[in-house]
Order: structure tokens, then sequence, then C-alpha cells
């Protein structure tokens, strides 16, 4: 079986946390899984941010409402579950996610969730598991399964390398120079034809 792995924030819908950063205006928040390879850090870091404000869990949700997804992505998905199977592997979280799956038809997301205290405020994370993008594409080579991935950012890396074949989707310029071994895909169709390319060899 040929399986799709796809990263979701900047890839399928915009980036979650850029989109709040603009319009809390906390400059802070712009910062992604493009610019801090290490995740946990980061998170720590936005959740140190969100307590500074004084922000809850509602006011990300109210933002992520008014979102849709990045133009063309949907057919995109359509047009790939053709032929593959598909899993969407993420750094964000259910309580984020939910409403922009609706919006892509509700594809199989694997993520992580946020712990939520009383009075509504994020105060941490639970990981699905460590490594969770390289360990979902490691169980489903233990599936018999051939998998191709496709990511933006730093976070997607280690997937990319574990899969049978890794293709970057408008990636930063240091990703690239980091990472020059994987193909690299600016629109859709060119990452269509990039899975069409990798099926052949697999």
């Amino acid at each position: 079986m040929h399986l799709a792995c796809l990263d979701l924030e900047g890839v399928l819908i915009p980036e979650i946390w850029i989109e709040f950063a603009r319009k809390t205006s906390i400059d802070e928040l712009l910062l992604t899984t493009r610019d801090e390879p290490d995740y946990d850090k980061l998170m720590q870091y936005r959740l140190s941010i969100l307590r500074q404000h004084n922000l809850k869990v509602q006011d990300i949700q109210e933002v992520i409402s008014t979102l849709d997804p990045l133009p063309g992505a949907a057919e995109f998905l359509n047009q790939l579950r053709q032929k593959w199977q598909l899993v969407i592997l993420s750094d964000t979280f259910y309580q984020f996610a939910m409403p922009l799956m609706a919006k892509l038809g509700y594809p199989t997301l694997l993520c992580h969730q946020l712990k939520i205290d009383s009075q509504g405020m994020i105060a941490d994370y639970q990981l699905r598991q460590r490594d969770p993008k390289r360990m979902a594409v490691h169980g489903f080579h233990g599936m018999n399964c051939k998998v191709v991935a496709s990511g933006d950012s730093y976070n997607d890396t280690s997937m990319l390398q574990e899969a049978d074949a890794g293709i970057l989707f408008c990636p930063p310029e240091k990703v690239v120079a980091e990472f020059p071994q994987y193909p690299i895909a600016r629109d859709y169709q060119q990452l269509l034809a990039e899975f069409e390319k990798a099926a052949v060899k697999l």
C-alpha cells in the first residue's frame, strides 16, 4: 500500500500561531517551527507569552474559526486520495485543528493534546509520542506500507528521513540549505507531480 503523509500547517492550512500573532499584534508569537527546531522550547515560549497576556484557548479558537484552508488545498487532497491513502501528521493540537479538518473533508489526523485548566488557560501540552511524525512513519513501515511524506519545516525533516521518499513543500531557504537532498514543490500541482515521481520508484 502506498501512503501519503502530509504536514498540516503551512502545507494545507495557514500557520495558526502566525494568524493569532497578527490578530493580537503580539510579534513574539510569529515564531514557528520554521524558525525554531526545538519544539518543546518553542511551545514553552508560546505558553509563557499567552500567560503574560492572559490569553485563553478560546481566544485562539476564535481566530481559528475565521480561517480557511490554503487556496487549492481541499482540491489537492481530493486528487491525491484518488491514488493514495492519506494521513496528516502534525504538531498542532486537536483543540485547534478540528474546525479546519471539517473544511478539508476530515482526513485522518494524528497530532497532540492541550492541557486546559479550569479558567480556560493552556496549562501545558501533551505530545502524542516523542518524535511523533518519524515514529508514525516507522509504524506504517511495520504494516508494510510504502510512505511518501511532505512538509515544510524543521519538525518535518525526521519524517522525511524515515519515509521512503520525502518532499519539501514551500520551505524556508534555511531548511532548503540544510536538507538539499529533498525535491521541492512550490505549489500543489508540483507536489502532485513529485508524489507521482516517488510512486514510480517505490
